[in-house]
């Protein structure tokens, strides 16, 4: 799926997410304040198509969604991470995924290998 807008990138991360085994993978209709563009049982995930760098504070703002959920936190991006947010990502086991503009999810991080390499 080629990535044209922010929604086929969002698109591109559910399916991801379902092929990875994920079940009932939706997004809201509207973004919530959370920032949370996908869920599912047990999921939440973000997906920045932005083509800044994703920060630290998103990647924070996520893994706690995902430990008040609770649920496995997963974060998509465009343009990659900071180096603090991929630190942080890396000592709080968030898995990082890099869309490139294919579609394709590329793990970032040992949490997103392993995530990809086992599934839910």
């Amino acid at each position: 799926m080629t990535i044209r807008t922010s929604r086929d990138a969002v698109a591109a991360a559910a399916g991801y997410l379902r092929w990875l085994g994920f079940r009932d993978v939706v997004q809201p209709e509207e973004r919530p304040v959370s920032g949370v563009d996908l869920r599912g049982p047990g999921l939440v995930a973000q997906v920045d198509p932005s083509t800044r760098p994703t920060g630290l504070r998103a990647v924070e703002c996520l893994w706690l969604n995902g430990l008040s959920a609770p649920a496995v936190s997963v974060f998509f991006s465009l343009a990659g991470y900071t180096p603090e947010a991929r630190s942080r990502a890396t000592e709080i086991g968030l898995p990082l995924f890099v869309l490139d503009l294919t579609g394709t999810p590329q793990p970032v991080n040992g949490a997103a290998d392993d995530l990809a390499a086992g599934g839910p």
